[in-house]
């Protein structure tokens, strides 16, 4: 639980807080943006107190979904409805939806549940709270469990345990604890999983990163791509672990691939005006990239991950 001791002073006075432990993966501001804010030392804090009862469910979520439990209250409250609020849908259809519970050993990297009458897939592995899987039970389980990387990979064997899913991830990304992987993706040119799933390699970020494009409108990203929360797309030289050169061009693959959203890992979910914007935006991503660095100016790395340097 979040130390009272070790609440940061830029916390709004009140009931919630957090504390020194914070990550900064950015999960809060995920879930309840008008209530917690990122500092000058990069570390979440209270920007304001919640002032209804819905934006109280919505801190209690932020509280639910933090993965280094950084999120406190000054008096014991129930968080019961808050925890069974995951997964919580991002489409307006509601068939992609985000599951919170975010874990400290993916630094906090967001995960989504596609729902589908295929079979249920789940992006990236989440924290296996209980709340979370007894709402993926009642929602049909999950079929497919496809893994961005092999950082975001976390509870994976839990979800394989419970449900039996065949798991996905890129042979360059494999290790020790994902050996057991039922389905290796090789090489650089994308493959089909299913009609409406297309697993899109993006070699960059690591060796092994891949993007999974659901329904020719919905980009499941990882840490290749991602929204900087002021309404551009953005990737960082930073935290280009295996080469920025390739990753370059992996985005310019993606100018001919139909998406409206985006869904990182790190970073904030982004969605295009139209399809002129989504290929006008990446088209200025690549010049920024291709000048030195992805960034939009201020927007700093995206939440949790830390950084290294690629060539």
């Amino acid at each position: 639980m979040a130390d009272p001791a070790q609440r940061l002073s830029e916390n709004a006075p009140g009931e919630f807080f957090v504390d020194a432990s914070c990550i900064d993966c950015e999960t809060c501001m995920i879930v309840a943006p008008d209530l917690f804010g990122e500092s000058d030392r990069e570390l979440a804090y209270v920007l304001r107190q919640p002032g209804d009862a819905a934006e109280r469910h919505r801190a209690l979520m932020a509280l639910v979904a933090c993965p280094t439990r950084s999120i406190g209250t000054v008096s014991r409250l129930d968080a019961r409805r808050a925890a069974a609020s995951f997964p919580e849908p991002v489409t307006p259809d509601g068939d992609v939806l985000y599951c919170g519970y975010a874990h400290e050993e993916s630094f906090g990297a967001s995960s989504y549940l596609i729902r589908r009458p295929g079979g249920n897939v789940l992006v990236d592995s989440p924290r296996a709270a209980g709340p979370l899987l007894k709402r993926l039970d009642a929602l049909g389980g999950v079929a497919l469990m496809f893994l961005t990387h092999r950082d975001d990979v976390a509870d994976h064997e839990t979800f394989r345990r419970r449900y039996g899913c065949t798991r996905v991830l890129h042979a360059d990304d494999m290790g020790p604890g994902t050996a057991g992987i039922e389905r290796r993706l090789e090489g650089e040119e994308p493959v089909a999983l299913a009609e409406d799933l297309l697993a899109i390699p993006v070699p960059g970020h690591t060796r092994g990163s891949a993007a999974l494009l659901f329904d020719r409108r919905v980009l499941f990203s990882g840490d290749h791509l991602w929204g900087d929360g002021r309404g551009r797309l953005a990737a960082s030289r930073r935290v280009a672990w295996h080469s920025w050169r390739r990753q370059i061009a992996s985005m310019e693959r993606l100018l001919d691939v139909p998406f409206q959203w985006v869904l990182p890992g790190h970073g904030r979910p982004w969605r295009a005006a139209s399809e002129a914007d989504r290929r006008r935006q990446l088209q200025d991503l690549l010049r920024r990239m291709r000048g030195g660095d992805g960034e939009a100016p201020g927007s700093g790395l995206p939440g949790g991950l830390p950084e290294r340097s690629g060539t």
